[in-house]
């Protein structure tokens, strides 16, 4: 497989998003993966290894901040919903759809990445970031989404180990 001009590599056990660019480290986020032990398994709430691509971007334009329900801006900011509904883990500003890349791993029938819904996000809870705390997305503050977001194109290469 081709190596695209920009990968993403997930650290689980760092709880890092190293973005590279034609092979040189350009930056380190800080994310959170999954409060479950890593798992490609459906219904696992585990973050998936192995390789992936961007399948889909969501959310260009909108504020950050903003909840999206079924990957459909629900037209409030997370400061702006009942103290309920901001103790959850909202998925904010943007999302990346992740797609599998390898077969039996985290692509086809019970381990599918992509039918598990597993993306790159926002978080209202940023305080969180750098341990585990999703239910198997890989999350960041609100505005290195906003940037992360605006720097990838879809079939970016991501892989998390």
């Amino acid at each position: 497989m081709t190596p695209t001009p920009i990968s993403l590599i997930v650290s689980i056990a760092r709880q890092t998003l190293n973005f590279y660019r034609n092979g040189d480290l350009v930056k380190t986020y800080t994310v959170s993966t999954s409060k479950n032990p890593p798992s490609c398994v459906e219904n696992s709430l585990g973050t998936p290894n192995g390789l992936h691509k961007i399948a889909e971007k969501i959310g260009a334009n909108e504020p950050i901040g903003m909840i999206f329900r079924g990957r459909v801006p629900s037209g409030k900011c997370y400061w702006e919903e009942t103290p309920e509904e901001q103790e959850k883990n909202l998925i904010t500003t943007r999302i990346l759809r992740l797609r599998g890349l390898e077969p039996g791993l985290n692509l086809g029938a019970g381990v599918d990445t992509y039918d598990r819904y597993v993306y790159i996000h926002g978080t209202n809870h940023e305080d969180r970031l750098g341990q585990p705390a999703s239910a198997g997305c890989v999350l960041l503050s609100n505005a290195d989404m906003e940037t992360l977001f605006a720097a990838v194109d879809p079939d970016t290469h991501v892989l998390i180990h």
